[in-house]
């Protein structure tokens, strides 16, 4: 149970919770344990004046002198009854309660971090098995702090109190109903080592499964346009089959388990019978002690069944909550340490920046220098993989460079708030994402508070309005998971709008214009001016856009700058740019 530690501040944080389930527990306990002492008294009063009847000391009806006297040891046993069930109705109030309470902090809490997680961790680890764990390994780890820990309670509580009850009445006796149950913990002990390790190979493997159906539906498209359904549909029959193989294996130890204990169980039962037969016939202890005993040995029947259930919950638990702790305990590379929260006016300085990506630890960047004053315009060009996209990525703090600096308005990038920094960034990616929600949300996701007019005059700057309006619901438009339902198209330009209505000091379009046709491109890139004039603006992408004015031009290859200035500079230069300016013409 080493993993499950981590949960003991949340017990601390519900402990009134804890502690009133617990005193329910004992006071629904300490109610059940009156009623077979009330029906042992019962009992031997009954015993006791048959005897006095067939001495002739009672004379007449027993039911008419007597039915009073067991009427009320009947209305004892209802009431007792009654307010056991009363106590256990809070007792799951309580107990229960606080269980889904935790798994809904543990949920917000996982959340959290996968936010606060870089994108190295995000392409290290697939989505079905991140999925996993923030749903069916939470729901594990709640079967713990909810069932487990209500029945753990009350195994403990209601065990104390019988056997103190029984001792109470006969030590000889209650030593050899309890004589089993020592057996019964060596079984418990062996299997739940068995139930833990199987446990946890049934969750990994869980993981793969969901990890491979997330990856299937999500490329649904190219699995069908490659005629793949067959491939996949093996390969995850396959996998099913191992899950299935590792579950059968642990009900295979379960269905053994359980008889095992109900067979240990049910000797206790035989002794206790046998044993306080012989001692009610050498008038060791009065009949109505038979009944007790018996009623005492059916109340712990389930407890100690429920130990081996108790066990596998715990170990199944205590996996998952290792795979959860691993999410927790993971490293943040990208920590905000920085205090200043300052508006950008957009001044850029790349100081011999070279950076590698921490994941595959390919050099991206390699001592890139370069300067953009508030209100530029840069475009980064290049071959496929010279380090174009990783310019833009580095200004939003995705990473962090690995040598050099990168100094916006003057001051360190690592010295601004990471939230403040990224609010004041407009950033198209070039694996454009959009939310499976209307197109006038999307946009707005950007800025949530903006006006539909805002949204339809960003809308119309990224030559999409007429698209949209095309649409039978027009800007109310669900687009689908990822957008599935629009083109590239359309899709990269419903995402500079998103980028373009938060108004920021800096834009960065990384290749946002590969999807659209020469027409489109310089309808954008018209709207783009007016929009972009007074922002500062690094565009990268693989041609000569002829329709925005460039302050400057990079061009990267391998991750070093091949060619820097402005674009009358490079042409004078006769360099790749010129070539590249001549091939396009």
């Amino acid at each position: 149970m080493k993993h499950l530690l981590y949960l003991n501040k949340y017990f601390v944080k519900y402990k009134w919770h804890l502690l009133f389930g617990t005193i329910f527990v004992l006071l629904s306990n300490w109610f059940k344990i009156k009623i077979p002492q009330t029906i042992r008294e019962a009992l031997n009063f009954i015993f006791s004046k048959v005897e006095e009847a067939k001495a002739g000391s009672i004379e007449g009806d027993f039911a008419q002198l007597f039915g009073d006297d067991i009427l009320k040891y009947a209305l004892y046993v209802i009431g007792f009854a009654a307010m056991m069930g009363v106590f256990m109705y809070f007792m799951r109030q309580t107990i229960i309660v606080m269980s889904r309470l935790i798994e809904y902090d543990l949920r917000k809490s996982i959340f959290k971090k996968y936010e606060a997680l870089d994108s190295t961790f995000y392409k290290t680890n697939k989505t079905g098995d991140l999925m996993s764990r923030v749903a069916e390994d939470v729901s594990k780890v709640r079967m713990y702090l909810g069932p487990a820990l209500l029945y753990g309670i009350n195994l403990l509580g209601l065990c104390v109190l019988v056997i103190y009850a029984m001792l109470k009445v006969n030590v000889q006796l209650t030593l050899y109903t309890l004589l089993p149950l020592p057996f019964l913990s060596l079984a418990i002990y062996y299997v739940s080592s068995l139930i833990n390790k199987k446990s946890e190979r049934i969750q990994q493997q869980l993981s793969t499964l969901t990890a491979s159906a997330q990856e299937v539906y999500s490329g649904i498209r190219v699995v069908k346009s490659y005629g793949s359904e067959d491939r996949f549909r093996n390969f995850f029959s396959e996998e099913s089959e191992v899950f299935k193989e590792k579950s059968m294996d642990l009900a295979r130890v379960n269905a053994l388990f359980f008889p095992t204990m109900i067979l240990i169980i049910s000797l206790s039962t035989l002794l206790t019978i046998y044993v306080s037969g012989r001692l009610v016939g050498e008038n060791a202890i009065e009949p109505g002690t038979i009944a007790e005993f018996v009623i005492y040995v059916n109340y712990l029947t389930w407890p100690f069944t429920s130990i081996g259930w108790i066990a596998s919950i715990i170990q199944q638990a205590d996996a998952s909550q290792k795979r959860i702790n691993e999410i927790l305990e993971a490293p943040i590379d990208i920590l905000n340490t920085g205090q200043l929260k300052t508006e950008l006016q957009g001044q850029i300085h790349f100081d011999n920046v070279s950076f590698t990506y921490p994941d595959t630890g390919v050099k991206a960047l390699d001592r890139v220098t370069f300067d953009l004053k508030k209100g530029e315009k840069l475009a980064i060009m290049g071959k496929t993989a010279s380090g174009k996209s990783s310019i833009c990525e580095l200004l939003l703090r995705m990473y962090d460079v690995s040598s050099g600096k990168i100094l916006l308005d003057g001051q360190v990038l690592n010295d601004l708030d990471l939230h403040s920094l990224r609010n004041q960034i407009g950033y198209v990616p070039q694996d454009v994402f959009l939310f499976s929600d209307s197109i006038a949300n999307n946009i707005k996701f950007g800025k949530t508070a903006a006006s539909m007019q805002a949204v339809e005059t960003l809308a119309k700057a990224a030559a999409v309005h007429e698209d949209i309006i095309g649409f039978p619901e027009g800007y109310a438009t669900e687009v689908g998971e990822r957008g599935v339902t629009l083109s590239g198209g359309q899709k990269q330009r419903i995402s500079i709008a998103r980028a373009l209505i938060k108004d920021p000091e800096i834009v960065l379009l990384d290749d946002c214009l590969s999807a659209v046709d020469t027409n489109t491109e310089k309808i954008i890139l018209e709207y783009l001016k007016e929009e972009l004039e007074n922002k500062t603006t690094i565009i990268v992408t693989h041609r000569i856009l002829h329709h925005i004015t460039f302050d400057k031009i990079l061009i990267l290859d391998e991750g070093r700058v091949v060619e820097y200035g402005s674009p009358t500079e490079l042409l004078q230069a006769g360099g790749s740019y010129h070539t590249m300016v001549e091939n396009q013409k």
